[in-house]
């Protein structure tokens, strides 16, 4: 981690460390985007390789997994009633075979799969009467399967290659292995053990679909391929290949990245639809329907042309660029209202359709152009801001500027166009066009307002006031949950669960959400979470007390009453258990979104703190799954080793350590290679013997003289303790995180209630305390954002002063911008709706359309004053 750290590229790191194995995670500071990444990985796959001769004795490997972000979008499952995990992967290599000739697939990788074993299993008390050690084994096998290059030598003309016979290469070639017994009598292995095959013990992961046996198979996209057509030709080729499965094995779907696209465009499409098609009514009634065809033809043809445009720069149709232009359609139409607007009064007032559309154009290009800019400059915040968050919006910013640019170029040259075609208005007798019902009742609020402006402006300000203080009340959530037709179920077991109970637990779990009505499948993972199916997906952690139930269901209308269905049974079913039941997100997976991270030397000082923040949780009506990320301690058996009596028998602590693993868990003594398959033989007692009854009669062998002792001859008995069963850094400092999960209100509110208390814990020096969370995901979101907002309204401001030549103009423009907040606070409270990101989006498409309104109207009305009209 040190030597980590000293990379620039490197923000953070943070690191989790269990018995056997330790994680690190290294988080790469904002302003590198993902294109660079492939260069960072590499440094810091050679800084792991020069720091790997300094590691401590005993560490066996050491890798770096890069790959930590590939999305396997189509996860499939492979499953049978009957039949086993060998059958199955043999079926799956035949599929992986087949799926990576498929056009852009990158990688097909499998989930669940069982190692396949080779048991070598001895009785102890027979193996010590025949004074064969278990250094004596592990030297045969090892001896007969290492690789042994023998060369080659030149015959005649040929130049041959010599192989060495009596490697392993079979069940048989291991039973008839000789060991060398008491006296020199040489034995079969086969004669004094029980060879068998089988799978490890226990298995690091189980996956069961529909209840049944399975491997599930991820399927990741190379960089830039069609999901949607790989998704249709793997569909295809699936339906070529099903009826040659063995019969009663199927294939099923986790998930299916191409559906969910499909669906996710169809209905922003319609989304789209519905927005161009209420606009286009919206002008129908306000304008005429005259009017109302000619801007509409001119929307309609700006989002073709953007269309062509995305599809020319390489910008997909995706989530983000989709709803961009949704975004965009009230400004879209702006450009066009003002040259048709303009046109009609100057026909009315007598001139003629071709002098009208020049005269209107030519006095209003350049102030609609700086409007234009000055709006999609209000997106150049988002757009152009070097964290994730300007990297996942790109898209939007481009977007906004192709579209509100080209309705620019549109409202010039195809509106005057189709004026020409379509308008002919009737010349106003006395001159005014403004004097219609609608214009009449206007005219006469405004001319209030002006009469009483000091009303005015302390109305105004003290609805601004109100709505300042009422957006505190304003519910605060950073993304809103997935519209996927899938919600799943995190199940923490009692600490140091054996991975078979936290097994048939979740089967119980997936056989009670099956019975429920709505319910399509299930997908059950025990062990970890599944493959990263969608890259907010968060697979968990990696142990035998952790799993997930995926379900699947025919619409979201099931999912409101499942959920509270599946919380209600866990809750009753497994009270000691840590259940939660979530819906997808499409932001960074956080079941827990309220968080505290308490950071310090001492492990036993933080668990208190950590408890003393989590009593507060669970004091607040509003917390559940209150828990903390070092989780509870747990009871190991500290074996006792006797340097005295260890030393008299030449016995090492690394003999005891070795001894006892081979005594209950086994130790790999060899391979057997199988076609591209490497099975491990595992030298071991026999099951009887591996029970904790027979600790006591465990043989310790010493290295130094191959003789075996009693464990308590080398020992001073054994004593039980309680540790953690993972210690978590942040920055090499210990770090513990209490957190929860919201109940009855949003995570920002709960935070709120809970802050005060939680901020007022005493923290000892050396001690420090920090929000993360939800807050904490927020907070470097905006962080970002603050850094270039003031920018781009610098630049925003200098634009309209080049329009206007003067600071009055300008100002005037800009004050109107905080009024917005009367509107959007009003409506978020009535709506019950939350000020996250997109409803930032939109605040910021307010904004733009304000100022474009606002520039319109300014330059208007200067044109009128240099006209002579009262003001």
């Amino acid at each position: 981690e040190e030597e980590i750290q000293k990379m620039p590229q490197v923000d953070y790191v943070t690191s989790l460390s269990r018995s056997g194995i330790s994680l690190i995670y290294v988080y790469i500071r904002p302003e590198f985007d993902s294109a660079e990444l492939p260069q960072i990985w590499d440094e810091l796959r050679r800084k792991a390789s020069d720091i790997r001769p300094r590691l401590p004795s005993g560490v066996t490997g050491m890798s770096v997994g890069d790959d930590y972000g590939d999305v396997y979008g189509v996860f499939l499952a492979l499953y049978g009633r009957g039949y086993g995990t060998d059958e199955l992967k043999a079926q799956a290599d035949f599929l992986k075979k087949r799926l990576l000739m498929v056009k852009d697939v990158a990688r097909v990788e499998f989930w669940g799969v069982q190692q396949k074993v080779i048991y070598v299993e001895f009785d102890r008390a027979k193996l010590a009467g025949m004074g064969i050690s278990q250094q004596q084994i592990f030297q045969a096998l090892e001896s007969r399967s290492a690789l042994a290059d023998a060369g080659a030598v030149r015959v005649g003309d040929e130049y041959s290659r010599l192989r060495v016979s009596g490697a392993i290469d079979g069940l048989e070639e291991i039973r008839n292995l000789y060991i060398r017994g008491s006296g020199g009598a040489m034995l079969h292995l086969g004669d004094i053990a029980d060879i068998r095959r089988g799978h490890a013990e226990p298995p690091a992961q189980v996956m069961r679909f529909n209840g049944m046996p399975a491997i599930g198979i991820g399927i990741s996209t190379v960089e830039g391929g069609n999901v949607v057509s790989m998704g249709r030709d793997i569909r295809r080729l699936l339906e070529e290949l099903e009826p040659s499965l063995p019969a009663g094995m199927e294939i099923g779907s986790v998930n299916y990245q191409s559906d969910d696209v499909e669906r996710s465009i169809r209905d922003f499409m319609v989304n789209l639809a519905e927005s161009v098609g209420i606009v286009i009514a919206v002008l129908l009634l306000a304008m005429g329907l005259r009017s109302g065809l000619v801007i509409g033809a001119t929307l309609l043809l700006t989002i073709l042309g953007t269309f062509i445009c995305m599809r020319a720069l390489g910008i997909d149709l995706q989530m983000v660029s989709l709803a961009t232009l949704i975004l965009a359609l009230g400004m879209l139409v702006d450009n066009a209202i003002v040259i048709v607007d303009g046109c009609l009064v100057r026909m009315q007032r007598g001139q003629s359709a071709s002098d009208a559309l020049a005269g209107i154009a030519c006095e209003t290009a350049w102030p609609l152009l700086g409007a234009t800019l000055v709006a999609i400059l209000a997106f150049g915040s988002i757009g152009l801001n070097t964290g994730n968050i300007g990297e996942f919006c790109r898209s939007l910013f481009s977007v906004m500027a192709i579209s509100l640019f080209l309705s620019w170029i549109m409202a010039l040259t195809f509106t005057p166009l189709l004026c020409l075609a379509l308008l002919k208005p009737a010349p106003s007798p006395d001159g005014q066009v403004y004097g219609g019902r609608l214009y009449g009742i206007y005219r006469r609020l405004l001319e209030a307002c002006l009469r009483h402006r000091t009303a005015t402006v302390t109305a105004l300000a003290g609805a601004l006031g109100a709505a300042v203080i009422g957006f505190a009340h304003v519910p605060q959530t950073f993304f809103p949950d997935s519209s996927r037709t899938k919600f799943y179920v995190e199940y923490w077991r009692n600490t140091a669960s054996h991975i078979d109970e936290t097994l048939k637990d979740l089967e119980e779990i997936a056989a009670h959400a099956s019975s429920l009505p709505g319910a399509r499948s299930t997908a059950v993972f025990a062990g970890s979470g599944a493959l990263r199916f969608m890259l907010s997906y968060d697979g968990g952690s990696m142990s035998p007390d952790y799993g997930q139930v995926i379900v699947e269901v025919e619409s979201n209308k099931h999912m409101d009453g499942m959920i509270p269905a599946m919380e209600e049974y866990l809750a009753r079913r497994f009270p000691s258990a840590d259940t939660m039941v979530m819906r997808f997100s499409d932001a960074a997976s956080m079941p827990l979104k309220v968080a505290v991270r308490f950071s310090g030397p001492d492990h036993d000082v933080l668990r208190g703190l950590a408890a003393q923040a989590k009593e507060i949780m669970r004091q607040s009506g509003h917390a559940r799954h209150v828990r903390d990320d070092w989780r509870a301690p747990v009871k190991v058996n500290r074996v006792l080793y006797s340097e005295i009596k260890g030393g008299r028998a030449g016995v090492t602590r690394k003999d005891v350590a070795q001894s006892l693993q081979w005594n209950f868990s086994g130790i790999t003594a060899g391979a057997l290679r199988e076609r591209n398959d490497l099975v491990p033989v595992i030298s071991r007692p026999t099951a009887e013997e591996r029970a904790f009854a027979q600790i006591g009669n465990a043989r310790v062998w010493s290295s130094a003289t191959g003789q075996a002792h009693a464990l308590d001859a080398v020992t001073d008995g054994m004593r039980p303790e309680w540790e953690s069963p993972q210690i978590r850094h942040r920055d090499r400092i210990p770090t513990i995180t209490a957190q929860c999960r919201e109940h009855g209100v949003i995570a920002s509110v709960l935070r709120d209630e809970i802050r005060e208390k939680v901020e007022a814990i005493p923290l000892p020096p050396l001690y420090s305390m920090e929000w993360a969370g939800e807050y904490e995901i927020k907070n470097l979101a905006m962080d970002g954002l603050k850094t270039t907002f003031p920018f781009f309204i610098l630049l925003m401001f200098l634009m309209l002063m080049t329009l206007f030549r003067t600071m009055r103009e300008p100002l005037i423009a800009f004050f109107t911008i905080p009024f917005a907040l009367i509107g959007v606070v009003a409506g978020l409270l009535l709506t019950g709706k939350s000020f996250g990101f997109m409803a930032i989006l939109g605040f910021l498409g307010l904004t733009g359309m304000l100022l474009k309104n606002a520039i319109v109207l300014l330059d208007q009305v200067g044109l009128e004053l240099n006209t002579g009209a009262a003001p």
